[in-house]
């Protein structure tokens, strides 16, 4: 009789067992349909203006990009309202955000908001845009492109050491900072450098309306305050995020009662990782010493 009690006592823990692992495995599906339907609007099938942060360092991001042409095709989306605080970052970096917002501007309208800085790269995002409001005292501009590299042959020289290289040509990895730049390597550098300004300025003078003279001159990589770039043309207005949804309202007839909704963008990394680039990746690391080759950024010196 004990071993008949205890035998149901066993099959009435494993089917609450059972049961609490089905519920999980139904809960599971329904977050994971949940996830994949609502990845790259996630807003229950309503009206709305997606607001893009471009935040910190550019750089080629392809979820990004793959976001981006989805709202491009989203009939819900009615306008994308990009706010930036971005010293810029890589050439592609600005390149590919440039061609994406100019895909979804040719659907619906596009209105950018610069925040405390919007330069080079970050500049080169807003210029995609139909509209460009900043702050008086905003930090744009910086327009150009920069190469870096450093010569330590003296340095090596003086402590014995003799870097060889075997290379199939005198200008394959040129610049290197293991051999002095010859004039041949500098010229080459210099025509890189050349073709990706003349790009940038070139975005400039058409977006901007303006001869491609005068984006020339404004793109001798100063900055510009909020004011100044509104006088120089590199911007529209002065004022911030209530000032573009007028100006989206006005001009484009986008009610005023629709609401904003900030684009999320699902990384495919994982959550111990991000934690990780959280605690560590700007404390221990300047973010501009992870970038390689061309960029368009403006990071003044600091003494």
């Amino acid at each position: 009789m004990a071993l008949e009690s205890d035998l149901i006592l066993d099959r009435s823990r494993l089917k609450r067992r059972l049961t609490f692992w089905r519920v999980t495995a139904v809960l599971a599906a329904a977050l994971l349909i949940i996830f994949t339907i609502g990845r790259f609007s996630g807003y229950g099938g309503k009206d709305h203006i997606a607001a893009l942060d471009i935040q910190n360092i550019i750089v080629d991001d392809a979820e990004r990009n793959e976001v981006l042409a989805e709202i491009a095709e989203d009939d819900q989306v009615k306008a994308v309202l990009v706010r930036i605080n971005s010293p810029g970052g890589t050439v592609v970096g600005g390149e590919s955000l440039f061609i994406s917002l100019r895909r979804i501007a040719e659907k619906k309208p596009v209105v950018a908001v610069m925040g405390e800085l919007a330069t080079s790269a970050g500049y080169m995002a807003a210029v995609a845009a139909d509209y460009i409001i900043g702050r008086q005292s905003t930090i744009t501009g910086s327009i150009g492109v920069i190469m870096q590299t450093t010569d330590i042959t003296g340095l090596l020289g003086k402590i014995g050491i003799k870097p060889e290289a075997i290379k199939s040509a005198p200008l394959k990895a040129q610049p290197n900072p293991l051999e002095p730049m010859s004039s041949a390597a500098r010229q080459a550098a210099q025509d890189v450098i050349s073709d990706m300004y003349d790009m940038f300025v070139t975005m400039v003078s058409e977006r901007r309306n303006m001869d491609k003279a005068t984006a020339k001159r404004l793109a001798d990589g100063r900055v510009y305050t909020g004011r100044q770039a509104v006088k120089n043309g590199l911007i529209d207005a002065l004022g911030g995020e209530k000032e573009a949804l007028a100006w989206l309202n006005k001009n484009k007839g986008i009610t005023k009662s629709i609401p904003v909704r900030a684009l999320k963008i699902r990384r495919a990394d994982g959550i111990l990782q991000r934690i990780g680039d959280e605690l560590f990746g700007k404390t221990l690391f300047s973010e501009r010493l992870t970038l390689d080759g061309v960029i368009s950024l403006w990071h003044p010196d600091v003494k």
